[in-house]
This record gives C-alpha cells, structure tokens and sequence, in this order.
C-alpha cells in the first residue's frame, strides 16, 4: 500500500497549531506508518512538492510570500486543510486590518525603533494590504477551528482522512 503524502505549511500565525501537531504525541506513531511527511517546517524541504495528497495549512495569509505559497500549495495538494483560527478566519493576524499598511509599518518600524529606524525593503516580504484567511485566496476543503486545535481534534481529522473519509468536526471543534 502506498504512503498518504503529507504537507504541513505555516503562513502568518504563531505556531501553536504546529505544536498542537506535535502534542498528538505517540498517536503520531499510530499513523507514522501509513504517511509520508513530504513538506514542513519540521523538515528540511525547501521547494514544495508536487502530488501531495493532503496539506495541512497552519496561519493568515498576509504577506505576498503568504500569498505566492499558498497558490503554489493548492495547485499540488489534493485536499487542503486550514488549521486553526488564523487559517479559517485570520485571527491574531487578522487585527491589523483596521489600520491602513503604511501607517502600521511606519508604527513599528520608525515609531518605535530603538535602533536603526527605516521600514525594510529587503528580507520581510512585502505585506498585502489586509490579512486575511486562506480560503479567500485558495478553495479549502476541510475548516479546523481553534486556537490553537486541540491534538485529539486534530489526530481526529488526519485519522478520519486516512481512513478516506471526511471528518466530522461539528460537535468536537470550536473557535477560540
């Protein structure tokens, strides 16, 4: 039997998702055998693969990088989950929508600069006017909301997808 590829990608959030991830602790080692972890920040990939089987999306997209990863993503994933209330709604990262851009940079860069005050042109991708959630720039398939998920509610999912059927989260996940 050949191996579910697997993809985990963080956009604009903090991670937690990732560690919840992590936290299924040696549930992990219950599906080890049955996936293949082709692409994730625990990994040292550097380009994303073609013919990934399910990406597990983590984060906001916010940023032009956000935006060129996430269309890359969906164009070689087959099913793609948003994890976490940053990925479903933009949460956290969605927070700096009722500021304008500019005025946000300037803020945090030039405002309230200790050292070497200037907004960067080089290394931080450039910001996209608004943060917003994957599924408005890319079609999602599956919604896990939290923040972060809880481990059980994601092995819930994985568990569910590979035993090739959707999984239900009405009654087990939340936001917040």
């Amino acid at each position: 039997m050949s191996k579910v590829r697997i993809a985990t990608v963080w956009l604009d959030g903090c991670s937690g998702c990732h560690m919840s991830f992590l936290d299924m602790d040696e549930r992990l080692l219950a599906v080890a055998d049955m996936i293949d972890l082709v692409y994730s920040p625990l990994v040292d990939a550097k380009e994303f693969p073609e013919n990934v089987d399910l990406t597990i999306v983590e984060g906001a997209v916010s940023s032009e990088d956000d935006l060129h990863k996430i269309k890359v993503v969906r164009s070689r994933t087959k099913l793609l989950m948003a994890l976490g209330d940053c990925a479903v709604t933009s949460n956290v990262p969605g927070m700096r929508n009722y500021f304008k851009r500019d005025e946000l940079l300037r803020r945090a860069y030039v405002e309230n600069a200790s050292a070497n005050p200037g907004i960067p042109v080089e290394v931080i991708p450039p910001l996209l006017p608004k943060s917003k959630p994957v599924h408005e720039y890319v079609k999602v398939d599956i919604f896990v909301p939290g923040c972060p998920p809880h481990a059980e509610i994601i092995f819930s999912a994985v568990a569910a997808l590979l035993e090739g059927r959707m999984p239900d989260l009405e009654i087990r996940a939340r936001f917040g």
